[in-house]
């Protein structure tokens, strides 16, 4: 704008002058932004601010409190390999009600999972978050009060119902890690689904030898609980907050980033970058790129109103630019879910069921047997080399070939256990097994965040993980029902199967994501 000048009567006149200049921008439709723009101001996105701020205390505390969800998870999910045969023994249910009881807890995960992810894209993260962990905080405490075995089964299917939006906090914590870190601190951030494991594996070993399932039911739930009391600190997204068009608010979240830091913004204006900045091709002008996101340009792609429908945002999903990369991940995530939750499983039954098929016995489970507890604590510690080496293959050759290259590992492990094995052996060959499974898990729990834009993030993370789910619900009749009656090859020949079609289908997604900015 025009200097001041001296004289009343020229600074009338410049008064007028900018007066009649703010309301041609008004009539043009421009935004404060757009008018920044105009004059040459400095403009940045969310990956800018990111970058330019580092990781720091905020992104910290996002990790622990992110990272606690999923021990919660984690938790819950162990607890399926111990209960189902302390339920049979009590309650005198048969083996396919055992597999039932871990198949229903899938369920209510495949059914939560499309639930909060749209919720969390509608409402907000933080939203999603709350909801999900007062759900299967609150059901999981009454599962420990359940008269029979009826009652167990559809509060256990509740518990699954909360547990499904786990998978928000993955995204919610993903969305505040700059490009160049993401691939580290995913892997860091998966270090908590470990401690879950080993912590659930650890408290049965102990309870239960003193006290009941119902108390192990309970204390499963206390990390669960232990969210509430600071969700209050816990902040939005910032790329949420811009994908809704909020600028004014999510510019307050990345200053308190800034703050909390001890860093600082990068001079300018937050703006919005339209789909495909991330990928940096070169069809678009950088004026374009620069442009900030208008009210009325907000469409289905751009942006998940609380008025858009569950439709508008499968139909995104299913676009041309993202259905390959949709369909693919569901596959894969499918059959990673069934063969990680299947050797959680296999490690319960695999050793006992050996024992009884060689000598012609039906399976029968000693009170006094503590193999299970601690082949399944042992087992749980293979999860850390998995991420260690997932953390090392994922830097250096990126998410595509890593998941291919432990899924193929994996298959390799499982390939001896078409035949019995001594119980040292059978252990050592689930270890790698397992190591393999939780990093490519871990992987493709990186990958399908980076390849959705924000507005459709968490839906589409979220109908991915209910593909998985529907491998967690098939896997216990495999696991658990082949093996019950002696079909330990039969049994071991469909995970090898499912593994190698997924190693496939990894190799076949359409672009790598490595330090790839997300949208």
């Amino acid at each position: 704008l025009v200097p001041l000048p001296r004289t009343r009567r020229a600074q009338l006149e410049v008064n007028q002058a900018n007066i009649f200049l703010t309301a041609s921008l008004l009539q043009t439709g421009l935004s404060l932004a757009e008018s920044a723009h105009t004059t040459n101001m400095e403009t940045y996105t969310t990956d800018d601010a990111l970058t330019t701020m580092g990781f720091g205390k905020l992104q910290g505390l996002v990790l622990v409190y992110a990272g606690m969800g999923w021990v919660a998870e984690a938790m819950e999910v162990m607890l399926l390999s111990f209960v189902g045969p302390l339920i049979r023994e009590e309650w005198k249910i048969s083996a396919q009600d055992e597999s039932l009881l871990s198949s229903v807890v899938f369920l209510g995960m495949l059914i939560g999972a499309c639930g909060w992810g749209y919720v969390s894209d509608k409402y907000g993260r933080r939203t999603g978050l709350l909801f999900s962990t007062l759900f299967t905080t609150g059901m999981g405490f009454l599962s420990a009060l359940s008269p029979n075995y009826l009652c167990l089964m559809a509060l256990r299917f509740l518990v699954g119902v909360g547990l499904g939006g786990s998978h928000v906090y993955s995204s919610w914590f993903l969305e505040f890690v700059p490009a160049q870190n993401r691939g580290f601190w995913m892997i860091i951030f998966s270090f908590f689904w470990t401690i879950g494991t080993v912590l659930e594996a650890s408290l049965a070993w102990i309870v239960v030898s003193t006290l009941t399932w119902r108390w192990l039911l309970a204390l499963t739930a206390i990390p669960c609980f232990l969210l509430l009391p600071f969700f209050g600190i816990t902040p939005e997204s910032p790329r949420y907050l811009c994908a809704q068009n909020r600028m004014s608010d999510a510019t307050l979240v990345l200053e308190r980033i800034a703050e909390t830091n001890q860093a600082a913004l990068p001079p300018g204006v937050l703006v919005y970058p339209r789909d495909g900045e991330a990928d940096h091709s070169g069809l678009t002008s950088e004026a374009d790129h620069l442009l900030p996101l208008r009210e009325k340009e907000c469409t289905d792609d751009d942006v998940m109103s609380p008025k858009s429908g569950s439709a508008a945002a499968l139909r995104s999903l299913l676009s041309r630019k993202l259905r390959r990369s949709t369909l693919l991940l569901w596959f894969v995530f499918y059959a990673n879910s069934f063969a990680y939750y299947g050797l959680v499983l296999l490690t319960a039954q695999l050793s006992n069921a050996n024992r009884s098929c060689a000598s012609g016995l039906k399976y029968v489970k000693s009170e006094t047997d503590t193999s299970l507890y601690k082949d399944t604590f042992v087992t749980s510690l293979a999860e850390i080399p998995g991420l260690i080496a997932s953390a090392v293959l994922v830097e250096w050759f990126g998410r595509k070939a890593t998941m291919w290259c432990l899924l193929f590992t994996c298959c390799g492990f499982l390939g001896p256990l078409v035949l019995y094995q001594s119980e040292l052996w059978t252990t050592g060959l689930l270890f790698g097994a397992r190591a393999c499974a939780m990093g490519s898990y871990t992987v493709v729990c990186l990958y399908a965040p980076e390849v959705y834009p924000t507005s459709v993030r968490s839906t589409g993370v979220g109908i991915a993980t209910a593909m998985g789910r529907v491998g967690g619900i098939i896997c216990p009749l495999v696991a658990v029902g082949m093996l019950r009656s002696c079909h330990q090859m039969e049994a071991i020949i469909v995970f090898e199967v499912v593994l190698f079609l997924a190693a496939i289908a990894c190799m076949l997604f359409p672009f790598e994501t490595k330090g790839r900015a997300m949208n």
